[in-house]
């Protein structure tokens, strides 16, 4: 790969040299790369383009990396990846794009990763979204998830995406059985023109399922944001969605957090806060002498973190 390439690995995925473990590197639409292990195996589609990685039952402490990179103006790439985690299995799956846009063509990344999480299984699942480049070309990314969390499973999905996505539109979709549990961390900046759009939808169907999505998001300059989510409590289960959004400058945002319970013992809440910075906060901040932009981003910066 070259420098620019190295630098979208490094960024969306913390990868400064070939993985250990088992890893497959997709590069401006093709394979560029791939290793599997005696506990997880890497099968690339035959009816369409992605992969299955499949997890056998009782893998513990194993990683897999499987980043997309696109440097090519113009480009859009379309994968579906399918994951199929074992009984028992404990796994860290780290995945993420990265477009470089120096082009006047838009480029554009498209994932449905479908989870098929089996019985007592752990996964820990990090996605991270990056653009970069100096083209007028818009860069555009529009994940799809869906999470299937059999008995006892777990997934806990971190995702951020806060430089460089000029329109990206996040889907995630997830029915959890009997014990199964479902936690989110979403982290999202726009910029200048940006627009952000995410969408949950939880369908707890099991006995003690639980789910629990949390976004923070900050909205600067012109852009706009819109948060949705909408769990559905249909057996005895707890559910919590939260959307906190700093609002700055001429941006503009809003949030629909949904509930729906189908069962009397369904215990479902919801929260949502939009505000700027506190005045407070950055008079603090000065005092310590820091100029207003400073304490902007230090702000920022810790709200998001």
């Amino acid at each position: 790969m070259n420098r620019i390439e190295k630098n979208l690995l490094a960024e969306v995925a913390g990868i400064h040299e070939i993985p250990e473990g088992a890893y497959n590197l997709r590069t401006n639409g093709q394979s560029a790369g791939r290793n599997t292990t005696a506990n997880i195996d890497i099968v690339t589609k035959e009816d369409k383009p992605g992969i299955d990685i499949l997890v056998k039952p009782g893998t513990k402490n194993e990683s897999i990396h499987i980043p997309v990179i696109l440097s090519l103006s113009g480009l859009k790439d379309m994968v579906y990846n399918d994951f199929y985690i074992g009984e028992n299995a404990e796994v860290t799956i780290v995945a993420g794009c990265g477009i470089h846009n120096c082009g006047d063509q838009s480029s554009e990344h498209d994932g449905v990763h479908t989870f098929h999480v089996g019985k007592n299984a752990r996964v820990r699942y990090i996605e991270k979204h990056y653009g970069e480049g100096d083209g007028t070309g818009g860069r555009v990314m529009n994940p799809t998830t869906i999470i299937q969390i059999d008995e006892g499973g777990s997934l806990e999905m971190e995702t951020t995406q806060i430089r460089g996505i000029d329109s990206t539109n996040r889907i995630t979709r997830a029915e959890l059985a009997e014990r199964a549990s479902l936690t989110v961390h979403e982290k999202i900046m726009t910029h200048g023109d940006q627009s952000a759009q995410t969408d949950f939808s939880v369908d707890l169907n099991g006995a003690d399922s639980s789910a629990n999505v949390i976004s923070r998001s900050v909205a600067r300059d012109r852009s706009h944001q819109h948060f949705c989510s909408n769990i559905n409590g249909n057996a005895r289960c707890a559910g919590h969605t939260e959307c906190d959004a700093i609002i700055m400058d001429s941006a503009k945002v809003s949030a629909s957090p949904k509930l729906s319970a189908g069962h009397i013992d369904a215990g479902l809440i919801h929260e949502a806060a939009i505000g700027k910075i506190a005045g407070e906060q950055l008079v603090k901040l000065m005092t310590l002498g820091l100029t207003e932009e400073e304490a902007e981003e230090q702000i920022v910066n810790g709200f998001l973190k």
